[in-house]
């Protein structure tokens, strides 16, 4: 396994960010999902090597980021949720210089590269324009395209879709998908249809703790037989429909009309009956 995280806790003060996570990730794109609060962007940080967590183990590409960290991060390419883009530069400055940090000496080879993952992420014709002046999806993806330089093994992605389009949205699970290839991708997201389009593996965050490790297909299972439609609002985890009637999580009464489930339906029901010490 790329991943092997082993009873990682995180605070900060006296809120628990993390606490006792556990879970493992290889090659392919492992999704994270939960509501906010739950400790998706502490868990990216401390797989980023920013943060050091309080107590547990993390291996990352077989090393140990406590000893080996700089070796960890030749290897590791990441978009955190704000990126921070200096937007006086060009597409390519911006991504040269970033080439620049990670140790790409020579000017030749650095430029071949810097071109090889602007042409990655579509942006070739833009590469000389200033990052001011692109869209926000382009944005985005010049995020991808630095975490792209030196094809590094470990790829962390912290809601690199958040605020784009359906179109946009897209674009960016195509791109998504081809960097999963071969190596290991690690997305954090609230956009759950992006987990079912795009991971072969997906865990779900709640108050810092773990409560389900499995396929996208078995998160769905979960609400197997517990998902139907009705003519009147029954329990918590009920909505109204488009179709003008009411769509259900849970145990479903005598003579209910059953609905084929979704991710978000199993998601959904998860959240709602998974104790948070469940997995600690």
């Amino acid at each position: 396994m790329s991943v092997v995280v082993e009873g990682l806790t995180k605070t900060y003060g006296r809120r628990h960010a993390l606490d006792g996570l556990s879970f493992t990730a290889g090659t392919g794109v492992t999704g994270l999902l939960g509501p906010n609060g739950a400790g998706k962007t502490t868990l990216i940080r401390l797989l980023a090597t920013v943060l050091a967590p309080d107590r547990g183990t993390m291996r990352l590409l077989g090393r140990d980021p406590a000893t080996e960290r700089q070796a960890i991060r030749r290897r590791l390419g990441y978009v955190p949720q704000e990126p921070g883009y200096h937007r006086g530069f060009t597409v390519f400055e911006f991504v040269d210089y970033v080439a620049i940090l990670k140790e790409m000496a020579d000017r030749r080879t650095r430029h071949d590269e810097v071109r090889r993952v602007i042409d990655e992420v579509g942006l070739a014709d833009v590469s000389g324009r200033r990052i001011r002046a692109l869209s926000g999806g382009m944005r985005r993806r010049i995020g991808i395209a630095q975490a792209l330089l030196g094809d590094p093994e470990l790829v962390l992605l912290d809601e690199p879709t958040a605020g784009l389009d359906s179109e946009q949205r897209l674009r960016f699970r195509d791109l998504i998908a081809r960097a999963g290839e071969g190596r290991t991708v690690i997305l954090s997201t609230h956009q759950i249809e992006d987990v079912a389009a795009l991971c072969a593996k997906v865990v779900v965050l709640k108050d810092g703790g773990s409560v389900f490790e499995g396929t996208p297909k078995e998160l769905r299972g979960l609400a197997e037989g517990r998902t139907w439609v009705g003519g009147r609002k029954e329990g918590p985890l009920c909505r109204h429909t488009g179709e003008g009637v009411f769509r259900t999580l849970g145990d479903p009464p005598p003579g209910a009309r059953p609905a084929e489930p979704t991710v978000e339906d199993g998601y959904l029901l998860l959240l709602h009956e998974a104790a948070p010490a469940a997995t600690r």
